[in-house]
């Protein structure tokens, strides 16, 4: 009886079927985790780099023990991953969390926190605070290549000088001698503090809003063409540290992650579905099916 309801229904609609029962592909994580080597964090798809290798200050170390589960100051019960780049001029640290590579269309979306300043130290360096998908790059100039990226710089670099928070899509690129094929905006406006970041990735278009507002809108050639991972990274511009052996370190935070595959859904919806997954106790679920042929996480870039 129920198919034959679902037969009728999809008729009605101009619809097979198969679209009525298609299960949803989400991705939801509160970052509920113990401490970054809980053994969830891992069974779950996340990745902390460590070793060396660009972006960043050349020869700076990606730390697993800069990553951290912490409770949330302002919200009893709630806990934020907590990511930390440090330097002393000598010695620097960048961190970055990769979940899988199986993304392309649909919505990502997360609840983020920016600094302007320090947590230790003296301010001025130029770091990079980060929400992006990338892809592998198999050669120089690769037309393949797919990224996309909200990047935030509280101490300008870049060519700009202050607080700038840039929605970047990049068709290429070419390390030596650097070539950016890319297409951007930004918005010179201090972020400090807590924001919702969406991103959606659909029909030949992808738009990025801050706070439920777009602000950037990237389609043609720059669009993805290959299936991506989702990252956070935290690190720092080459040539961009102060003139200083005082050490500092810098915090960035994520109270949750939300996807959804191969969905166009609206900053408010994205809001109502993470109030409702917080509701029923809900601290992580992930339906989005792994890309066919099954690909590997580097988390190198």
């Amino acid at each position: 009886m129920r198919d034959l309801i679902m037969l009728l229904f999809a008729g009605l609609l101009g619809l097979p079927a198969a679209a009525l029962a298609q299960p949803e592909a989400i991705l939801f994580d509160d970052f509920s985790y113990t401490a970054r080597n809980d053994p969830a964090l891992s069974d779950n798809g996340w990745v902390i780099r460590t070793g060396e290798g660009w972006p960043g200050v050349p020869g700076a170390r990606w730390r697993a023990r800069s990553v951290a589960f912490v409770d949330d100051p302002d919200t009893p019960n709630n806990r934020l991953m907590q990511m930390t780049a440090a330097t002393d001029g000598t010695k620097t640290y960048q961190t970055q969390v990769c979940q899988q590579r199986k993304f392309y269309e649909g919505t990502f979306a997360t609840r983020i926190r920016f600094s302007d300043i320090p947590a230790t130290g003296q301010d001025g360096d130029q770091v990079v605070q980060t929400f992006y998908l990338i892809s592998p790059q198999q050669f120089d100039m690769d037309p393949d290549y797919s990224e996309l990226d909200f990047e935030y710089l509280p101490n300008g670099g870049w060519g700009l000088p202050g607080h700038t928070l840039h929605a970047t899509t990049w068709e290429t690129f070419q390390l030596e001698p650097w070539i950016a094929d890319n297409t951007n905006d930004h918005l010179t406006d201090s972020f400090a503090g807590w924001h919702t970041l969406v991103l959606q990735i659909m029909d030949g278009t992808a738009i990025y809003y801050v706070d439920g507002e777009p602000f950037a809108t990237h389609s043609g050639k720059y669009y993805p063409e290959v299936p991506m991972s989702l990252n956070y990274n935290l690190w720092f511009i080459n040539g961009g540290l102060i003139d200083s052996t005082e050490p500092r370190e810098y915090v960035q935070q994520v109270d949750w992650l939300f996807v959804a595959a191969g969905m166009a859904l609206t900053p408010d919806e994205i809001d109502a579905r993470v109030a409702a997954f917080r509701e029923d106790g809900t601290t992580f679920t992930d339906t989005v099916p792994e890309w066919t042929p099954p690909l590997e996480t580097p988390c190198n870039f």
